[in-house]
């Protein structure tokens, strides 16, 4: 029977069952509030057509209300309300676990993109060797974030876990006790997760996801690329962040970040002693049994916290001593699961994953100032006493060829002990996990080549005083800094010291960019284009001084934050972009809906792998030609300049302020550190964090950052008679056509009717046009450009998924709408506090929760 096409796969597995299990959702009665589940049905319909006829909110909450349940007094009327953000944050959950159970069906997971399909196709074309060769160097790395865009609490993700596998077994009975259990469970948390929190649940997905996808990766690529034979390179591994990541939340303390380190040496440890226990009961040969008891017995002390001599090494080389006894002596009987435990420990090692320490350019500079100032008090000789009169070159020179140690009980500033017994604490790490625990330190909002010197100094006096076995990674956002970077690097490569460092490091420089701040700084085309650029220029600086430099994207869930089809991305660089490494965050929902099942890991992963070979082994140019890089920069200069002008606009920061819910962020407890870096009263551009940011805009369901200045600069191109050289470059270029179809996805989670009454707005409806405005023309123009007849046409399963999820979330958005404008009419009537403005601040703040889970990638 011929495979079905992608679009009937869905309709099949996800949305049909989806209705049913749907309608049994809606007939359990969850609490005293009795008919909620037979009139919400009748609220998104009097939702859609209200829409359809250009109702506002308001409008649409009073006639419900008026033609369904008039006799409900307005206490009723806002209980009601409450119930159906119950229902549909419940009805989000339902579509997720069914939708992540029917992912091995939707997506065939030995198509293009996977790790059998690029194994045939090299095979086919001779290249097996190459293949080999590639995978030899290549590594993909996924670094997981705790930047909330998610809040289901564990007991949630716990139910979600079990109804995918019921869902997937067609267990109606568990199916019916497990939507029960949803609906008594809650979904808000009353207080804001600490980073250790934060850190524990990223850590469930270590343990229970890519421990299992991450070793059937390698084991395939092992048996079936390399015919068995042992791969030096561990080609995936995991960097983590939470627990290390210091950027703005001030909650993130040496003390935890020691605590995580040792969570995660803990849980890996856990995970091997399960799989030696297992091994155990097959290994019970003359000669190899006592020896795994041995070891099972060694694991167990360890998370037992008994004393134990067992290494990292030992466990190795006793592994591959009983696999070659069974090999031996025993017709090799199991040994698929001893080489599979072993390449688990090559994978992983003693801590799991690769914790990164970040920190803002600017903290730095003001702890390292301190730090020199108690030290030329103290009378150290570290550094000279005009050292703040000299240059920047001359400050470079000194930090370039510091020595010495710091006393740190001379810092009496709190924040710079903290910052500085960090740096003491990735030490304490290595010794205690191995080198690859925590051996990365990144910069945010890296400037100069002087922050880096700082930070050089800075952890050679703290705690490496011999040999610096961390790297260094500048981190590049805004476009000016993208711009700057490759002179920075070249300072950085040409300064004696500095590169004798990078020697020791195997002359590799991690720089990573900033695809979120790039696109709220830039706007969407002009942010990528530069990166892109930056990319380009930094590794022809980087190839002259003999540097490998590994590129790091932090990139967020949607396209206007760097996402969308990310592994799109990487099969369209061309030999311009070093690529033997492919790194990115992976954050929030990103996590969750790309890589939460060990099928949907699995998929993912194979398929940012292939993209990253894709290059190496394709015949195909992927160089841009010259005339169209001359059409691209045209076009992202063209749509900077109209986003810079949109965000000059006077009512942009107000519009946020008032009409979004922008300030409601910081009130959904989902995660540890504040929605804005500064402390300023007021709303300031610069302090404002990319996730509230884009993720305001999308419950407005505008998505500005997504395609504002896409459509002016595309018809910029009509209006000159031109548009055949921007389709021209849709047709040739892989970069753009991924760029362009990423933006369609955005302008497909728009629904401006939401917000149409906001046109008639005294203060604000001039502005609202001006984005309206913007998408009506970006998305006709895309839709010229690309010749599709409808947004996201190329991937019609995508389009059905999205389209579901926003009917779902539709009278959410109303009711949200509905409480934000009751919020405007009492502050304008000077009503900001009291019980009444408490309840629709609430129900604003419910809703997020809701809309944010629904879009999986909204922010």
């Amino acid at each position: 029977m011929p495979t079905q096409p992608k679009l009937t796969r869905f309709n099949q597995s996800v949305l049909s069952k989806y209705q049913i299990y749907n309608s049994i959702f809606m007939t359990l009665p969850f609490d005293t509030i009795t008919k909620t589940g037979a009139l919400l049905p009748l609220f998104h319909e009097t939702c859609k057509k209200g829409f359809e006829v250009g109702d506002n909110p308001t409008t649409i909450v009073e006639s419900f209300f008026k033609k369904y349940q008039a006799r409900r007094s307005d206490k009723s009327q806002i209980n009601l309300l409450f119930r159906f953000i119950q229902y549909i944050e419940r009805q989000v959950v339902l579509f997720d676990a069914i939708e992540d159970a029917a992912f091995p069906i939707v997506n065939n997971m030995d198509g293009i993109g996977t790790l059998r399909s690029l194994k045939e196709s090299a095979s086919a074309e001779n290249k097996l060797e190459t293949l080999q060769k590639y995978l030899e160097e290549f590594k993909v790395r996924i670094v997981l974030t705790a930047h909330p865009t998610q809040f289901y609490p564990g007991s949630v993700l716990g139910i979600i876990t079990d109804l995918t596998k019921a869902v997937k077994e067609n267990d109606l009975l568990v199916i019916n006790d497990l939507l029960a259990q949803l609906g008594k469970t809650p979904f808000f948390k009353h207080t804001k997760p600490t980073p250790y929190d934060e850190a524990v649940s990223l850590i469930w997905y270590l343990e229970n996801v890519f421990y299992k996808s991450f070793g059937t990766i390698y084991d395939y690529i092992q048996q079936n690329i390399f015919d068995g034979k042992h791969i030096d390179n561990d080609i995936i591994n995991i960097g983590f962040w939470p627990g290390g990541d210091r950027d703005g939340n001030p909650f993130v303390t040496p003390e935890i970040t020691l605590k995580v380190a040792n969570r995660l040496r803990e849980t890996i440890i856990k995970n091997y002693y399960r799989d030696a226990r297992r091994l155990r009961r097959k290994l019970t040969f003359e000669g190899v049994e006592d020896r795994i008891v041995v070891l099972e017995t060694e694991l167990y002390r360890i998370i037992t916290h008994e004393e134990s001599s067992l290494t990292l090494d030992f466990l190795t080389s006793e592994l591959k001593a009983i696999k070659q006894l069974i090999i031996d002596k025993h017709q090799s009987l199991y040994v698929h699961e001893v080489n599979s435990l072993l390449n688990k420990i090559h994978l992983f090692g003693f801590h799991f994953a690769n914790l990164d320490i970040r920190q803002d350019s600017r903290k730095h500079a003001q702890f390292f100032d301190d730090m020199v100032n108690v030290l030329i008090k103290s009378g150290s000789k570290i550094f000279p006493k005009n050292y703040h009169e000299l240059s920047e070159k001359e400050h470079i020179q000194i930090l370039s060829k510091v020595k010495g140690s710091v006393d740190l009980s001379l810092i009496k500033d709190e924040e710079t002990l903290k910052a500085l017994q960090t740096m003491r604490a990735i030490k304490t790490i290595q010794d205690n996990n191995g080198e690859l625990a925590a051996n990365r330190y990144i910069i945010s909002n890296n400037q100069t080549t002087l922050h880096v010197m700082q930070l050089f100094a800075m952890l050679k006096l703290v705690a490496f005083h011999d040999k610096l076995t961390v790297d260094i990674g500048p981190l590049f956002e805004t476009i000016t800094d993208l711009e700057n970077a490759p002179t920075v690097m070249d300072q950085l490569y040409a300064n004696p010291e500095y590169a004798t460092h990078l020697k020791s490091r195997g002359n590799k420089q991690t720089i990573m960019l900033g695809f979120s701040d790039g696109t709220k700084d830039g706007g969407y085309l002009m942010a990528n284009w530069a990166i892109y650029k930056a990319k380009e220029n930094l590794t022809t600086v980087s190839r002259q001084h003999g540097i490998t430099v590994i590129f790091f994207d932090g990139r967020g869930g949607p396209p206007a934050r760097g996402g969308g089809k990310t592994h799109k991305f990487y099969a369209s660089l061309g030999p311009t972009i070093e690529d033997d490494e492919v790194q990115l965050t992976i954050q929030g929902q990103t996590i969750s809906s790309n890589f939460g099942t060990l099928e949907s890991s699995q998929y993912n992963l194979e398929q940012l792998i292939s993209s990253g070979v894709y290059n190496s082994l394709s015949d195909k140019d992927l160089r841009m030609h010259p005339d169209n890089r001359l059409v691209m920069d045209d076009l992202s200069k063209l749509s900077y300049e109209a986003y810079k002008n949109f965000k000059a606009h006077p009512k942009f920061i107000p519009y946020l302020e008032h009409m979004s819910t922008l300030k409601y962020y910081a009130k959904t407890n989902i995660g540890s550190r504040p929605s804005k870096r500064g402390k300023a009263e007021g709303l300031v551009f610069e302090d404002l964090r990319a996730i509230p940011f884009v993720g305001s805009w999308s419950q407005l369901k505008q998505n500005v950052p997504g395609f504002f200045g896409v459509g002016t600069a595309l018809k910029h191109y009509e209006d000159a008679n031109q548009f055949d050289k921007a389709q021209l470059l849709f047709q040739t270029s892989d970069f753009f056509k991924t760029l362009i179809e990423n933006s369609m996805m955005s302008l497909s989670k728009s629904f401006f009717d939401l917000t149409k009454y906001m046109s008639e707005d005294p203060e604000y409806g001039e502005f609202w046009n001006v984005i309206y405005n913007e998408y009506q023309t970006s998305k006709r123009l895309l839709l010229k450009l690309t010749d599709y007849k409808e947004l996201m046409e190329e991937e019609p399963a995508g389009k059905a998924s999205i389209a579901v999820r926003e009917s779902i979330v539709l009278p959410l958005l109303t009711i949200q709408q509905y409480a934000l404008k009751k919020i405007q009419e009492l502050e304008k009537n000077g009503i900001t506090s009291g019980e009444e403005i408490e309840i629709y601040q609430k129900m604003v703040t419910r809703s997020l929760f809701g809309n944010i889970n629904a879009s999986r990638n909204s922010a």
